[in-house]
């Protein structure tokens, strides 16, 4: 059975039918290509390292893909290799987040000194130790997922091959790695690493974030005032 329709641009283009519906004839072939992923028979035992993004560098079907990749300022060389994701949790508002987009381009460099393509994406943050006790806490946990979501959709809507995940603090690196699990490809964490810590002044002390909760209960308790610590500082 073969229907006809005339287009308005008195194209004439045959449908036939497939599983009850009809279909271009020209798209047949393209659906069924379509249901095979890259890469291609007959396989062989070597690594195929860009098995994911050459779904879209490979395939004669993805040249709408391809012009966008050529547009991020890659060569035609570069199509053939493997892509990586760098995924950090960057933003400037928290230090111990706001280094890392530096870090994600470092190693981006080191990527790419490995015959590979890195390309770098954020994804979001909340900082525990300043939403602590105020309702900024209700976004920490679930900031978790966040992440996870944000960072598996990137890399799979994007077919990277591989993942470098960069957290800096709390619901970071959790989320980092729920995301590498369900990616099930070649991942690695890199932390960013902890805070240095303060010194007090009068003491020479170690400070931390705690202490600065610590030190909250201890004016609760009249235990310090804030002329005691003024005096205390000028000493």
């Amino acid at each position: 059975m073969l229907v006809l329709f005339a287009l308005a641009s008195s194209t004439a283009v045959a449908f036939v039918p497939n599983n009850g519906l009809f279909r271009p004839q020209s798209l047949l072939k393209a659906l069924e290509s379509e249901e095979h992923s890259y890469p291609p028979a007959p396989y062989t035992t070597d690594p195929v390292l860009n098995k994911f993004s050459g779904t879209l560098t490979q395939s004669k079907q993805r040249g709408a893909a391809q012009a966008m990749l050529y547009a991020t300022g890659i060569s035609e060389n570069d199509m053939d290799k493997p892509q990586i994701g760098v995924a950090s949790c960057w933003y400037e508002g928290n230090p111990c987040n706001m280094h890392l987009l530096e870090l994600g381009t470092q190693c981006k460099k080191g990527i790419q000194e490995q015959n590979l393509v890195g390309y770098q994406f954020n994804t979001v943050g909340v900082s525990d130790g300043m939403s602590m006790g105020t309702k900024g806490m209700r976004y920490s946990l679930q900031s978790r997922d966040v992440i996870a979501d944000s960072i598996e959709t990137t890399m799979g809507g994007q077919w990277y091959d591989g993942l470098v995940a960069i957290p800096g603090c709390d619901k970071n690196m959790p989320g980092c790695l729920i995301a590498m699990g369900r990616l099930n490809r070649p991942s690695i964490m890199v932390y960013g690493g902890t805070i240095r810590a303060g010194i007090q002044p009068s003491t020479g002390a170690t400070l931390d974030i705690v202490s600065a909760f610590q030190s909250y209960g201890e004016y609760v308790y009249d235990k310090i005032t804030e002329e005691g610590e003024a005096r205390r500082h000028e000493d």
